[in-house]
């Protein structure tokens, strides 16, 4: 009975955080709107770092009860999710063109920012520490190297070089911006309690340990509207923001959410393994490498199949492992 009790937390949890992450992206959007800043720039800023939302309070809900390695496999499960996932199941709806700037300039971010956390979570090879840890030291440097990616990202808006990337945003009152302000950010502390809550406890009742279920089962939930909106703009034929939104969404949860995750509270590794790692930074170089060689910058059906058939054996090694 406990642990239909904990899988309900779960769910309600999870629907909690999604509709609490769309109302604050609604919400701030209508308000940077109000005062005069760009759609280019609300989108690759206030709805990019909505759509990492989930991820976001689940890390740091994690980091503050002391399940840190679901808060590391949260954001390392999340970016596998994104690529092999999200951009795999797209391309199998229609296949993708992928932009010559996002190949020179936005893909390479994203095998950067794997491969920074590779470097800064390996202590053990790399230091011969006895455990692997973000430290404060490495969060402070995940940030800065987020620092410099929003400076990027707002050079590029100058310049209109990423109209992709523009989305109209919906205007509001602002009694009615605050409002959604407000439920938005209930529901994304509420629901994260849960959410975790009742994660940590299933974990516990079916003998898995949090870096499996944060790696899989949390991955998975918390890149909902990151799945949701790249299939969407799929389907509108929207390719620049299908893809967009997988790369933000993967810089955001690398070097901002495990870089503030970190500083606040240092972040043993635990589970989390250097075969994670090694996905991590293949599932980036395959992205790379489907949307550059195969067809000239289209991720076609068959290399997306190839990303899902990827993760569904990642999952399966996981669990069989366990």
């Amino acid at each position: 009975m406990e642990i239909i009790l904990d899988i309900l937390f779960l769910i309600g949890g999870l629907a909690l955080i999604l509709i609490g992450a769309n109302c604050l992206t609604d919400g701030s959007a209508a308000v940077a709107k109000k005062w005069g800043v760009s759609d280019l720039v609300i989108g690759l800023t206030i709805v990019a770092l909505g759509t990492s939302a989930p991820e976001l309070v689940v890390s740091l809900m994690s980091s503050f009860s002391g399940s840190t390695e679901m808060a590391i496999g949260n954001v390392v499960g999340s970016n596998i999710f994104n690529v092999l996932m999200i951009v795999g199941v797209t391309a199998v709806v229609l296949p993708i063109k992928v932009a010559k700037t996002n190949m020179t300039n936005e893909i390479p971010l994203v095998i950067l920012s794997a491969l920074a956390v590779v470097f800064c979570a390996n202590d053990m090879l790399l230091d011969g520490a006895s455990e692997n840890i973000l430290s404060r030291i490495d969060g402070i440097i995940l940030l800065l190297f987020f620092a410099i990616f929003m400076r990027y990202t707002f050079s590029i808006a100058k310049n209109g070089t990423s109209s992709d990337s523009d989305a109209p945003v919906k205007s509001m009152p602002g009694w009615k911006s605050a409002l959604f302000i407000l439920f938005g950010l209930a529901g994304l502390i509420f629901g994260g309690q849960l959410f975790v809550n009742g994660a940590s406890n299933v974990a516990r009742a079916l003998g898995a340990s949090e870096s499996l279920i944060g790696l899989t089962l949390v991955a998975g939930g918390t890149s909902l509207p990151e799945l949701a909106t790249s299939v969407t703009a799929a389907l509108k034929k929207n390719s620049g923001i299908a893809i967009g939104n997988v790369i933000g969404s993967n810089i955001f949860n690398s070097f901002f959410i495990l870089g503030t995750s970190a500083t606040i509270t240092p972040l043993k590794l635990g589970g989390i393994t250097n075969f994670d790692m090694a996905v991590l930074v293949g599932s980036a170089l395959l992205f790379w490498f489907v949307g550059w060689f195969f067809k000239t910058r289209t991720i076609t059906r068959i290399e997306g199949a190839l990303m899902v058939a990827c993760y569904i054996a990642y999952t399966t090694v996981l669990i069989m492992s366990a």
